[in-house]
């Protein structure tokens, strides 16, 4: 049920996207009397189609290979690779007959529906649910790799080089996106500043939960199937050692109680000033059966005025980010490549269950994705034929037809490499 789930929640976003993306191409190709020959929602492959119906000059359709989708545009050097209409005259309804400026918003409209998609979808959930974020102003829990960088449980990071941040759940992706040299900390009354190994900004990126909130282990309350209920724990409690080991963090006493599931443990608890000794039951699971108190999660709300601003203000960082996330892909040295993934990948950051809050926003980010992807000034993308189309009108020279098919032909095998890449990816992912 878990995979049918999440299976539907990508074909339907998939749809979503390339639905909206081709309609930008068209709503401009139309609006200029440029004929388009075929809308299809993914790829009819071999000519095998689940769909199709022709309505004046333009065959809709539904393709068998959910891969994409595309709006074959008269007169233009696309995926298609076509050229017997390129053999013959151009005519006045085709794509090549159009002046540059024309050309360049029919190639512009697919990512600009992207960009205005994403806006619209963060605007509705900004109004709709607000938005919850973790203030930064927590120590950090840190692992390995944050040692390694520096880092030590219970700091507070302050600032990366001239960045202030201000989310918690953000700081590692701040630091690996901006590729920050120098962090500022605040370790007991000590200011520090770190500096950063540039070589581990791979590792930054592939390995997750680098940085977690350093939580002290007060109880707020004993389930009642706990086995430790009529132990003395009450709520307000802090546990601060588990079995002679010192647990300042609900995380270290995890560590301490996973190693000794169905035993009893002594344990050392603080109850306003007092320190009280006690022997806690562990279950099979290495827990105590307690909810501990949780962070503090700051939640956010918007007007229907107020959500507009703060919708394009999350589109813009959102955009900004992933650009980012792009630089580091394609700079090798950082390892980032291997986070490059398939639609095997997009499947997994689903939930297992239909949720429209998480479904929307998740939809927002790949549209943003997908619009960012496109402008890329690579020949098969969007963002190569609005290179030629800007060189065109600077230059006042229109690149030839033959110049155009081989960037295409180049362009494909790029991407056809980006997508083994993505789905090797995907594979070793999986085989781990």
């Amino acid at each position: 049920m878990i995979v049918l789930i999440k299976t539907l929640q990508v074909i339907l976003a998939l749809s979503v996207l390339i639905l909206i993306h081709e309609a930008g191409h068209f709503f401009w190709a139309r609006l200029f009397h440029i004929r388009v020959d075929k809308f299809f929602l993914f790829f009819d492959v071999g000519g095998v189609k689940l769909f199709s119906k022709k309505i004046g000059d333009t065959e809709y359709g539904i393709g068998w290979l959910p891969l994409g989708g595309y709006c074959k545009i008269a007169g233009m050097v696309d995926e298609s690779m076509d050229t017997d209409q390129l053999k013959q005259d151009p005519q006045p309804w085709e794509f090549r007959s159009k002046p540059a400026w024309q050309r360049l918003l029919v190639m512009s409209g697919g990512v600009l529906n992207n960009f205005l998609l994403a806006i619209v979808l963060f605007c509705a959930i900004l109004g709709i649910w607000g938005d919850n974020y973790i203030p930064n102003n927590s120590p950090v829990y840190v692992n390995e790799l944050g040692e390694e960088l520096g880092f030590r449980t219970g700091d507070r990071i302050l600032q990366m080089d001239d960045y202030v941040p201000d989310d918690f759940l953000n700081l590692q992706a701040d630091l690996a996106r901006r590729q920050v040299q120098q962090v500022k900390v605040l370790r007991g009354t000590d200011t520090l500043t770190l500096y950063m190994d540039q070589s581990l900004m791979g590792a930054v990126v592939n390995t997750p939960g680098m940085f977690d909130i350093a939580l002290p282990f007060v109880i707020d309350s004993v389930m009642h199937t706990s086995p430790n209920v009529g132990s003395g724990l009450v709520k307000g409690d802090q546990i601060v050692a588990v079995n002679g080991v010192s647990a300042p963090y609900l995380q270290d006493a995890q560590k301490v109680l996973r190693a000794h599931p169905g035993e009893q443990l002594p344990a050392t608890v603080v109850r306003g000033g007092d320190s009280l000794s006690m022997t806690l039951q562990v279950d099979s699971l290495g827990m105590l059966g307690v909810y501990p108190r949780n962070i503090a999660i700051e939640h956010r709300t918007y007007t229907v005025l107020s959500c507009i601003p703060a919708g394009c203000a999350l589109a813009w960082n959102t955009v900004t980010g992933y650009l980012r996330d792009l630089r580091l892909v394609a700079t090798p040295s950082t390892g980032a490549y291997k986070s490059v993934g398939s639609f095997v990948a997009i499947g997994q950051v689903f939930p297992a269950t239909w949720d429209w809050h998480q479904f929307l926003y998740i939809l927002a980010l790949l549209s943003i994705m997908l619009g960012v992807m496109n402008l890329l000034p690579i020949p098969a993308l969007d963002g190569g034929h609005i290179v030629f189309c800007l060189y065109e009108m600077i230059t006042g020279k229109k690149p030839s037809d033959r110049f155009l098919m081989v960037a295409q032909l180049i362009g494909m095998a790029l991407l056809l490499l980006l997508m083994i890449l993505a789905f090797g990816n995907d594979i070793a992912r999986l085989i781990r």
